[in-house]
């Protein structure tokens, strides 16, 4: 909309987000599946670019320490704790599910919830990520999301949760699964982000 053909410009330049995760799930018609998360955490990632693709690495060694003794003190085959968690469903070593929700400290917490809508409740993917979500903040608290019954809240209050209605879609994180079925593949992408559920 600022862009005219009758008149020069002086567009105001922006500032690169800090950081950005996208989630990739995705099957081919032969039953292979993908779980792909990438994420440049701070600024826009290491800085090192792969020549000639474009593509940034992350730098999620960043979360490494030298402080001797630290569960994420820098050592040879360790993985520093972080939350980039792309999960993958197998049954009986066959692919059942690629799926992953982005969003910091809700990304274990959501991947718990839509799993469990999913493997232990039958939902379908889509409903599952549709579904209200809550969050246990860095507070102590439990952020909920609108449609979680009033008498659920009412007995969280009574064992000592502290509960509120968290309106902010960005907390609750966004998911995408691809889900085998016996006659193709169920797409799903949370309408909290961005995403697409696409079938070739």
């Amino acid at each position: 909309a600022l862009i005219s053909m009758e008149r020069a410009g002086d567009p105001a330049r922006g500032r690169i987000a800090d950081g950005g995760t996208v989630y990739l799930a995705a099957g081919d018609p032969g039953g292979m599946m993908v779980s792909m998360i990438q994420s440049n955490y701070m600024g826009f990632g290491s800085g090192v670019v792969i020549g000639g693709t474009g593509i940034s690495m992350q730098n999620r060694g960043a979360c490494f320490t030298l402080e001797p003794g630290h569960p994420n003190e820098a050592a040879g085959g360790k993985k520093p704790l972080h939350t980039i968690i792309p999960a993958f469903v197998a049954r009986d070593g066959k692919p059942v599910m690629s799926f992953g929700v982005m969003g910091g400290d809700m990304q274990p917490q959501g991947h718990m919830q839509v799993a469990m809508r999913v493997l232990a409740r039958g939902q379908n993917p889509q409903a599952a990520c549709d579904a209200p979500r809550w969050c246990v903040t860095a507070d102590g608290r439990v952020a909920v999301e609108e449609g979680f019954p009033t008498a659920v809240l009412d007995d969280l209050k009574r064992r000592g949760h502290k509960v509120h209605l968290d309106e902010s879609a960005w907390r609750f994180g966004g998911a995408q699964a691809v889900y085998v079925t016996d006659c193709g593949y169920l797409g799903a992408s949370d309408p909290r982000k961005d995403g697409l559920a696409a079938g070739f």
